[in-house]
């Protein structure tokens, strides 16, 4: 009888683990003899970034909570790593699952690997070259002590082979943040609020900033806004903010009428907007994914991408973290004239399924 722990840290985790475990519930409804123990690091903790993820997305409440948040990113992966091995000897597993690229991808395949547990990484493979990145560093080590790599692209599949991964470990089925797209697409709602009163469909951007090459340099995070206000032409633009990035924002005395800040949305709020808005303006990796599934323009504020698929089939463009290259790519989203979606390959709403079966398949002798 196959026994799976799956583990979950961070917002964007929730998305990912979501399918996942619904999968393995259809397995055990149909007669599967398959088992799992959900468990949250609690590096994410406050409700909003956590909480209203398991409400929304229909997710047990964890087996176990590791309370693994807060602290510089070596004392949270000492915390998460201390309390998983716990959890492991108290429970082992045939194989931890692991999602993504956050602190708690990396402590946790540590500790199972070393405690001879298999560890299989969802979304193993991709790479942005960038080692100033923590989440690079993450992916690496992750990958290089992974059994099962689950794939989102052919190009994750060739960084794989050219780190000499054998075919057998290396499984393309795409993308579970995807499946969550689709499967909840049909219940996105609008959120509450006086700013999201006055929205009007295709007439208001979504931007999402958080990277401290955009955010922590005071006069670098001035130039860009108001490089992003003058190319919006007085458009609203709802902007979630990250408290840090918000800290900023006040000690500079950006204020502009149209420039519409709010707390974090849920996840059914959040893709509402982005689903219904004219163009994105993100530095963030996830958002470029499903605003590309969803047809809208994507302007990514980063030098590099782990998802370069998003450019290549999708509606994201890369354009830096220079305020002055900005202009002409908002002026093509203004006029209409962005690149339409192509479909990128087994992007298609079935991805945990197949991850499901392959495990199965592997850990049922």
């Amino acid at each position: 009888m196959p026994n799976f722990t799956i583990v979950a840290g961070a917002r964007p985790n929730f998305m990912k683990i979501a399918p996942i475990i619904h999968a393995i519930q259809k397995k055990q409804k149909e007669g599967g003899n398959l088992q799992f123990r959900l468990v949250h690091t609690g590096q994410h903790y406050d409700k909003k970034m956590s909480g209203d993820f398991f409400e929304q997305l229909n997710i047990p409440e964890p087996d176990a909570n590791l309370g693994g948040g807060g602290g510089t990113q070596a004392e949270q992966t000492a915390a998460i790593m201390v309390a998983f091995e716990k959890e492991l000897i108290e429970n082992r597993p045939d194989i931890v699952i692991v999602v993504g690229d956050v602190t708690s991808t990396l402590a946790c395949s540590i500790a199972a690997k070393k405690l001879q547990i298999d560890v299989a990484h969802v979304e193993g493979g991709i790479r942005s070259g960038d080692l100033t990145m923590p989440e690079e560093i993450n992916r690496m080590v992750t990958d290089s002590i992974t059994n099962h790599f689950f794939t989102t692209s052919e190009i994750a599949n060739e960084n794989l082979r050219k780190s000499g991964f054998s075919e057998d470990k290396i499984h393309f089925v795409g993308n579970t943040m995807i499946d969550t797209l689709m499967a909840q697409m049909n219940r996105f709602q609008k959120p509450e609020g006086a700013i999201f009163e006055g929205l009007e469909t295709g007439n208001y951007f979504v931007m999402t900033m958080h990277r401290p090459a955009n955010v922590d340099q005071e006069h670098k995070l001035k130039a860009m806004i108001d490089a992003i206000l003058e190319g919006t032409k007085g458009l609203p633009i709802i902007f979630p903010v990250h408290p840090r990035t918000a800290k900023n924002l006040e000690s500079l005395g950006i204020d502009a009428p149209n420039l519409l800040m709010c707390e974090p949305l849920g996840y059914l709020e959040f893709n509402y907007l982005v689903k219904n808005a004219k163009g994105v303006i993100t530095d963030s990796g996830g958002i470029t994914e499903e605003a590309s599934v969803m047809n809208i323009p994507c302007i990514t504020l980063r030098d590099n991408t782990e998802r370069a698929e998003t450019i290549h089939l999708g509606t994201n463009e890369l354009v830096g973290t220079d305020p002055k290259k900005l202009k002409p790519y908002l002026e093509k989203i203004m006029t209409g004239n962005w690149k339409q979606y192509q479909g990128i390959p087994m992007w298609d709403g079935k991805t945990a399924e197949r991850i499901v079966t392959i495990l199965v398949d592997t850990y049922s002798n």
